[in-house]
C-alpha cells in the first residue's frame, strides 16, 4: 500500500501542491455546472426558435466579447492579483447563472435575453481565462507544470461528461431552470478554493495596463513562429470542424434520440478526452510534439467527417468521442509549450492571445456551421467542416516546416530547456 501511494504521487506530482489541489477540486465542481448550463442553453434556444441560424448566432454572441476584451483581460491579469481577479469574474458568472434560472422559472427568458446574458458571461470569461491560466504556473513547480495541465484538462473532461449527462436528464424532466440554479451553486466550490489558496506573488516585474502592454504580447508572439503555428492550426481546425452548436438538430432530427440521447452525445467528446488524458498523464515527457499536434488535429478532422456522414447513433457517439480525444492531445501540448516558453510577466497576455484563437475558432465556427446548416442542412455542414479541417492541417504543415520537426526538447529559440 505505501508503495502504491508513492507510485501514484510520482505519476501525479502536481497534486502534491496544496494550492493546486484546492483550485483543482474547486474547478471540478464549478466546471460541471458550467457544462450543464452550456448545453442546456443550446437546447433551450433551439426549442424557442427552431432555427439553425439562431444557434449559429449564439456562437457569434459568445465570441465578440472575447475578441474585444481578451487582450485587455490579459493585460489586467499581468498587472493585478490574479486570484482576486478570478474571485470577481467567477462571482459575475455565478450571478448570470442565477439570472438564467430565475428568468426560466418565471417563463420570461427569451432568445434576446439568452444572447445578452451569454455575451456578458463571455465578457467575464475574457478576464477569467487569462487570470486562471496565468495563475496555474505559480501553484506548482516548473517541472510539474505539464502534469498540472493534464490534470486540469482531465477535470474539464470529467465535467464535460457529468454536466451534459445531468443536463439531458433534467431537460427531459422539464427541469431547465434547475440546471441554471445548480450551476449558480456550483461556483461556490471554486470561490471557496480561491479564498483558501496562498499563491505567492510572481517573481519579476508586473505588467502595465496601457496600449504598450497590449501590443507587447503581440510582438512576443510574432517572434515565436511555432507558437503562432499551433494557435493558427487550432483556430482553423475548430473554425471548420465545429459541430457542437448543431447537436440539438442531430439529436432531434438526424439521429432521433431526444434530450437524453442529446446529453450522451454532448458528453462523448469528454469521454474521449478523458481516455486521452489518462494516457498523457502517465507519460513522463511528450516527445515529437510538433508531429503529435499535426497528427492529433488531422484525426480530429477525420472523426468530424465520420460524424457528419453517420446516421447510426452508436457510430455517431464513437466518432464524436474521438474528436475529444484528438483535441485533448493538441490542447495539452499547445498549452504546455505556451506557458513554459513565456515569461511570467507576459503569461496573461499570451493566454489572452491564445484565447482569441482557441475560443474564437469554435465560436466563429458555430456561426459558420449554423449558416451552412441553414443552407445545406446540418450533416452537410459538419461533413464540409471536417474536410476543411483536414485541408488546414495540410496547409499549416507545409507553411511551417519547423512545426513538423519540433520535438519538445529544445525551446523555440533553439536553446536546450533545463530539467
Amino acid at each position: 500500500m505505501p508503495e502504491e501511494r508513492l507510485d501514484r504521487a510520482a505519476r501525479l506530482p502536481a497534486l502534491r501542491s496544496r494550492d493546486f489541489r484546492l483550485l483543482w477540486l474547486g474547478q471540478m465542481v464549478s466546471l460541471a455546472g458550467s457544462q450543464m448550463q452550456h448545453w442546456t442553453l443550446n437546447w433551450q434556444l433551439y426549442e424557442l426558435t427552431g432555427s439553425a441560424m439562431a444557434l449559429g448566432l449564439l456562437g457569434l454572441v459568445r465570441v465578440l466579447p472575447m475578441v474585444v476584451l481578451s487582450l485587455a483581460g490579459g493585460a489586467v491579469a499581468d498587472a493585478l492579483d490574479r486570484r482576486k481577479m478570478m474571485l470577481a469574474t467567477q462571482g459575475a458568472m455565478m450571478a448570470i447563472a442565477a439570472a438564467l434560472g430565475l428568468l426560466t422559472w418565471n417563463g420570461t427568458l427569451t432568445s434576446a435575453l439568452i444572447y445578452t446574458l451569454s455575451a456578458v458571461a463571455a465578457g467575464a470569461l475574457a478576464f477569467d481565462g487569462p487570470a486562471r491560466q496565468s495563475l496555474l504556473p505559480n501553484l506548482v513547480p516548473r517541472e510539474h507544470f505539464a502534469n498540472a495541465v493534464s490534470l486540469f484538462s482531465m477535470v474539464r473532461q470529467v465535467a464535460q461528461i457529468v454536466g451534459p449527462s445531468i443536463a439531458g436528464i433534467l431537460i427531459a424532466a422539464n427541469g431547465v431552470a434547475l440546471v441554471y440554479a445548480l450551476n449558480a451553486v456550483s461556483f461556490l466550490g471554486v470561490l471557496a478554493a480561491l479564498v483558501l489558496i496562498r499563491a505567492p506573488a510572481a517573481a519579476g516585474p508586473r505588467g502595465r495596463m496601457d496600449l504598450e502592454a497590449l501590443t507587447e504580447g503581440v510582438r512576443f508572439l510574432r517572434g515565436q513562429p511555432l507558437l503562432f503555428a499551433t494557435m493558427l492550426l487550432d483556430f482553423l481546425a475548430t473554425f471548420f470542424a465545429s459541430a457542437n452548436t448543431l447537436l440539438p438538430i442531430f439529436a432531434k432530427e438526424v439521429l432521433h434520440v431526444g434530450p437524453k440521447g442529446y446529453g450522451v452525445l454532448a458528453a462523448a467528446p469528454a469521454v474521449g478526452s478523458l481516455v486521452a488524458n489518462g494516457v498523457l498523464v502517465s507519460l513522463p515527457r511528450l516527445r515529437r510534439q510538433g508531429p503529435l499536434i499535426l497528427t492529433a488535429v488531422a484525426l480530429f478532422g477525420l472523426a468530424t467527417v465520420v460524424f457528419g456522414l453517420s446516421r447510426w447513433y452508436p457510430l455517431s457517439v464513437l466518432a464524436f468521442g474521438a474528436t475529444g480525444a484528438a483535441d485533448t492531445v493538441s490542447t495539452v501540448v499547445r498549452q504546455t509549450m505556451r506557458q513554459l516558453l513565456t515569461p511570467d510577466h507576459l503569461r496573461g497576455r499570451m493566454t489572452a492571445l491564445g484565447m482569441l484563437f482557441f475560443m474564437g475558432g469554435p465560436q466563429l465556427g458555430e456561426l459558420e456551421a449554423g449558416l451552412v446548416a441553414a443552407w445545406l442542412g446540418a450533416p452537410a455542414s459538419v461533413l464540409l467542416g471536417g474536410l476543411g479541417c483536414l485541408a488546414s492541417v495540410a496547409w499549416v504543415a507545409a507553411r511551417f516546416p519547423g512545426l513538423r520537426a519540433y520535438d519538445g526538447v529544445e525551446t523555440i529559440e533553439g536553446h536546450k530547456r533545463s530539467d
